[in-house]
């Protein structure tokens, strides 16, 4: 009981998010009016994208230092975990962004950084199903990897920041959190935001079990 206590305060703090997301009060804003509790939902799928990626990198590290396999498996399952949260993200966004923007994919520059980012990870996956040798896989995707998360980084936070962009905190426009979210709000965000990296890296846990359990039974055949 005492290891699973952050497994129920992930469901515990999700359900309180979701609850309070969708029932309790917001302010009244221009152009963003009841869509302002898609910030709930939206923001948190790239949060726990981010740590299940870094969870990535750093076991990638770990596996190229002492050639453990199990590492290389925490760090492929944290990819498989990073891309459901990540398309969770793009399908928020872009039903958010139809309706304050009119279009679900404008020509924007966070936007397709996004698409960018999520196509370089899908072609981590591509590249470790292509090379069947385990240990040559394994290298060689840890290295893809170590090079892939600052790229990522680059394009989804530095790069939109240089330029002209519709997306809240990029091209000189402000954060949600310094003009549209107030205190009632903002409590329930970052509540939001741990119970879903939380859960994101049970889901990854759990994947790598499995994942285990099948490497396991294909040596013992």
């Amino acid at each position: 009981m005492r290891k699973n206590w952050w497994k129920i305060l992930a469901i515990v703090m999700i359900s309180i998010s979701i609850i309070a997301g969708l029932l309790g009060p917001v302010p009244e804003l221009p152009i963003l009016n009841e869509t302002i509790r898609n910030v709930y939902f939206h923001v948190p799928m790239w949060f726990a994208m981010l740590l299940l990626y870094l969870i990535s990198v750093i076991y990638s590290i770990k596996y190229l230092n002492t050639g453990n396999t199990r590492y290389d498996f925490i760090a492929v399952e944290a990819v498989n975990t990073g891309i459901l949260f990540c398309g969770l993200g793009l399908l928020t966004g872009m039903l958010w962004g139809n309706i304050t923007w009119g279009d679900p994919w404008p020509n924007d520059p966070k936007l397709n950084s996004s698409a960018i980012s999520t196509l370089m990870y899908l072609a981590y996956l591509v590249l470790r199903n292509a090379i069947d040798e385990e240990q040559k896989r394994g290298k060689i995707s840890a290295i893809y990897n170590i090079f892939a998360f600052p790229i990522m980084i680059v394009l989804l936070y530095i790069l939109p920041r240089m330029t002209d962009s519709l997306h809240p905190g990029n091209g000189g426009n402000s954060n949600f959190g310094d003009l549209d979210m107030d205190n009632y709000m903002r409590p329930v965000f970052y509540t939001a935001v741990i119970g879903w990296m939380l859960f994101g890296t049970w889901i990854g846990t759990i994947r790598y079990r499995i994942r285990l359990l099948e490497n396991n039974m294909s040596l013992n055949k």
